[in-house]
């Protein structure tokens, strides 16, 4: 019985001995912690680390108040194995090192990102007070405050190294990245790097993009920081919303803008049009002087705005492949263009019509795999339900004025005055299908690459849309103006070595090319050297004059913003 209950107290002391252990590791480290000599501050500085991070590791990151480490359990891995010592500082001074993190810190937007994600206010804060010469002696021997910044700075790196590689937004349906979680080994291989070479950008260069485009953008961020107008203009609201003082605040803002000369009398249609049209000639869209969704759009994008449309472009070229293919096609929905890259330089540009707000074209990767000349068009499902059925319930006629077929099952063409059109409501039991033929909506070419949205990209018979700013028009397809450049490259590409492509030689299968499309023959060519293609959505780029701004057609921008950088 004794032996029983001294086994029982032995047991009962080692549960409250672990229960102090626990309670002392959740009393949160101290905020100041004064030492009386240099030697003493890296000895008090290594014990406040390791209490620190055991702070955290009971308490999510937490460190105090509401300050939070992101990498908390990486630190403790990457500390412990360095006996907890400081690491970008010693003996009351930071190392060269630590100042060059800071000041990429400071500066931080001109990669895209935002200080404040890498404690930059607290940094700043704690750089000051080691300053400072009234508080110097006191401060520079505050072991509190130099573990804290050694695990700030540290936490602060291991998430540039993640930012800088994999960007801030999600993997979605079109990322092609494969290494979409980075390890722990990765970030402790990057920190030795670092620590080994003592080259800051040296270390994180070769973790960003290696595509051109990426470059020449991130290149142009300084130049517009510094020509950014920050003043705060007034917001003009949609007519809709506030009919009764939209004249007033547009005029306002056309004046805050040097668009109008004056705000003290209401200016009258006339010159709030030709103010518009001011405002819509500078920044390359519609110039019709009407204030309209668009117009508006871009008249109130804030520089805080276009500073967030960058970095998330610069994120979305961190989701494409580290390697892109040698050859591809790059249609970009917001700029209505099309390109082909061979390597660093743009083969052929074109411009593109794409599908409207209410009929988008998806994103998608894919690659060309056959060229047909005067395709017919089966209309896909979707536009059926929207456009074709209640047309058609409302007069059968409608679809021989459009050059549409009516076919059942067994490929026979159907009367449509014949068919009971008040029984369908989601869909018909019938294609619809347009012949070839210049008045075919997918003009006199198509380009098939495979996917899941049965959209293409094509030729189209209404060319004279190519004339507007504003391209977004189509039902989903891409139309192409120079079609024709993209199929005889394609064809070149397919038959001759890429050192021959520009050689003045004419080949059999770009003479029959030529043929059919002046016999008006319908034709499949298939591509043996499959071209890549990507669709994506970028609101800005940069080239020789800066920074273009195009407008989030879509409004995929706002919503990623509101996601992801809802906080800046």
């Amino acid at each position: 019985m004794f032996k029983s209950f001294s086994s029982c107290s032995f047991l009962l002391l080692n549960v409250c001995l672990l229960a102090l252990i626990a309670c002392k590791n959740k009393q949160p480290p101290p905020v100041t912690e004064i030492v009386a000599t240099p030697e003493k501050l890296n000895e008090t500085a290594t014990e406040n680390i390791r209490k620190t991070l055991a702070y955290a590791a009971d308490n999510k990151g937490l460190i105090g108040d509401s300050l939070r480490l992101t990498y908390y359990n990486l630190l403790q891995m990457v500390y412990e194995k360095g006996d907890y010592n400081l690491l970008w500082s010693s003996t009351e001074q930071w190392k060269p090192l630590a100042d060059s993190l800071y000041q990429f810190v400071s500066e931080a937007r001109n990669f895209g990102l935002f200080p404040e994600d890498y404690y930059a206010d607290l940094l700043s804060v704690i750089r000051q007070r080691f300053e400072q010469d009234s508080l110097a002696r006191q401060d520079r021997r505050d072991a509190a405050l130099w573990s804290r910044a050694d695990l700030l700075l540290t936490d602060a790196f291991m998430r540039i190294v993640h930012d800088l590689k994999l960007g801030r937004l999600p993997n979605d349906s079109i990322s092609l990245r494969k290494d979409t979680l980075l390890t722990d080994d990765f970030y402790e291989q990057q920190l030795n790097i670092l620590l080994k070479s003592g080259l800051l950008l040296k270390t994180l260069r070769p973790l960003e993009p290696r595509h051109e485009h990426y470059r020449v953008l991130k290149a142009s961020i300084p130049a517009f920081l510094e020509n950014a107008d920050t003043r705060i203009y007034t917001h003009v609201p949609s007519p809709k919303t506030d009919s009764v003082n939209f004249a007033f605040l547009l005029q306002k803002r056309l004046y805050e803008g040097g668009y109008i000369s004056f705000d003290s009398a209401r200016a009258d249609s006339s010159q709030l049009a030709r103010a518009v049209k001011k405002f819509q000639k500078e920044i390359g869209i519609t110039t019709d002087g009407k204030a309209g969704e668009v117009t508006l759009r871009m008249l109130n994008l804030t520089v805080r705005e276009k500073f967030i449309r960058i970095a998330l472009t610069l994120d979305k070229f961190k989701l494409l492949p580290e390697k892109m293919p040698e050859r591809y096609v790059w249609v970009n929905l917001p700029s209505f263009t099309m390109r082909l890259q061979v390597k660093d330089s743009v083969r052929l540009e074109s411009k593109i019509i794409c599908g409207k707000p209410q009929t988008r074209t998806p994103l998608l990767n894919s690659a060309i795999s056959e060229l047909i000349t005067y395709p017919q068009w089966t209309v896909p499902n979707s536009i059926i339900k929207k456009e074709i059925l209640p047309a058609v319930k409302r007069d059968p006629g409608y679809l021989a004025r459009k050059g549409f077929s009516l076919v059942d099952t067994g490929g026979n063409e159907v009367d449509p005055f014949s068919v009971d059109w008040t029984k369908y409501k989601q869909g018909i039991p019938y294609k619809v299908v347009q012949g070839s033929g210049d008045d075919n909506a997918l003009g006199i070419l198509k380009f098939n690459f495979p996917n899941k949205y049965s959209v293409y990209l094509h030729d189209t018979n209404q060319r004279y849309l190519f004339n507007q700013t504003m391209r977004s028009l189509s039902h989903g397809c891409v139309r192409v103006k120079e079609w024709e450049q993209l199929a005889y490259y394609m064809i070149r590409n397919d038959l001759l070595p890429p050192d021959s492509l520009e050689k003045p030689v004419v080949l059999p299968l770009e003479d029959s090319l030529a043929t059919w499309l002046a016999r008006k023959e319908k034709h499949n060519i298939p591509v043996k050297k499959r071209l890549p293609l990507f669709i994506r959505y970028n609101t800005c780029e940069a080239n020789e004059k800066g920074i273009v701004f195009f407008d989030d057609i879509y409004g995929e921008d706002k919503r990623l913003q509101e996601l992801y950088f809802g906080g800046k």
